[in-house]
């Protein structure tokens, strides 16, 4: 004999707040309770009904397992895929005439009757609480001819530090990585030119997705700041102290480069602060290096005697300079 639905067990509305269905259930047990009904064979199985009934309304899974699959949700345990076999008529074999639901090994997603546009959307949102794969515009799992897109590894981001030359001219370096519960070594080429916070990317050396594609290995610089040199876009900057004798007379120096040292001549009459330029000396991109300029710095002496300070302030009223000039 079918069960009866609960909601008319109880007497109310598939929409009843849960102070509705507790009040109706309070009403209903009074009237037909086996202590108010001695003997009473027909009261007794309303009182049970009454019972089943509300113990399903009250919890608020197991009437949302109800209002999906009927009592099939419910007699299945509370098991969301047992509840959708039997609202789909599938038992085990033989069992009442029922048919089997069964997958082939080259069934797709389209081969199941899903019994309305609802059914398969919604025994996910029983189980995970939200929106089904293939529910809605652009998932990845849909119930056409479009088969489950095969799943990505995630990409993978390592740092590596490098020094100031290693940035500017490039460099290998073995990097130890760890796929798959494996550590392995691979040898990264840094290309010339990175700065601090480059990410170069490694394709297919990131996350392993057995049967889909790998992700992607990003390695992001750090480069170190150097004890002399400093980086000016494609330009490689470098103080050289030079006395004050060697820019008032001009001078041969001895300057330091990334491709080792080079002599550059300081003109007569060198200011603190002048720029001069070695060609072909700075960052290095794309087989193109920049400049690398020198910035002089005089330094003066600071232990004269009485005769030094006569013999400068007489090349001073010699030399007039008006310093300042044009400042406001």
């Amino acid at each position: 004999m079918a069960k009866r639905d609960y909601y008319e067990i109880l007497g109310v509305s598939r929409k009843a707040s849960a102070d509705e269905i507790k009040k109706a259930h309070r009403k209903l047990v009074r009237k037909y309770h086996p202590d108010v009904n001695k003997n009473d064979a027909k009261a007794t199985e309303k009182f049970k009904e009454v019972q089943e009934a509300y113990d399903v309304l009250s919890d608020p899974t197991k009437r949302q397992n109800y209002d999906q699959f009927g009592h099939a949700g419910v007699d299945a345990g509370g098991d969301p895929y047992e509840a959708f076999r039997r609202a789909q008529g599938a038992g085990e074999p033989g069992a009442g005439g029922h048919r089997q639901w069964r997958a082939s090994p080259n069934t797709t997603v389209e081969d199941f009757d899903f019994g309305g546009a609802g059914g398969f959307a919604d025994i996910f949102e029983q189980m995970f609480g939200g929106q089904a794969r293939g529910a809605g515009p652009g998932a990845g799992f849909r119930t056409g001819r479009q088969r489950v897109q095969p799943q990505r590894g995630q990409d993978v981001e390592h740092g590596v530090t490098l020094t100031f030359e290693q940035a500017a001219r490039g460099t290998t370096l073995p990097l130890q990585i760890d796929r798959e519960g494996r550590r392995e070594t691979i040898d990264v080429k840094i290309p010339a030119g990175v700065t601090d916070g480059s990410r170069i990317r490694i394709k297919g050396r990131g996350q392993h997705v057995p049967g889909g594609e790998s992700g992607d290995l990003y390695i992001v610089t750090r480069v170190l700041p150097h004890s002399h040199f400093r980086r000016d876009g494609m330009d490689v900057l470098v103080d050289v102290p030079v006395s004050v004798w060697e820019a008032m007379l001009g001078a041969k120096v001895d300057v330091p480069t990334l491709d080792g040292h080079v002599t550059v001549t300081i003109p007569p009459g060198t200011s603190s602060g002048a720029k001069l330029r070695i060609k072909g000396r700075g960052i290095e991109r794309s087989g193109v290096k920049g400049d690398q300029y020198v910035i002089v710095k005089v330094l003066v002496p600071k232990d004269l005697d009485e005769e030094d300070r006569a013999t400068i302030a007489k090349l001073a009223a010699k030399h007039r300079i008006n310093a300042r000039a044009g400042m406001p």
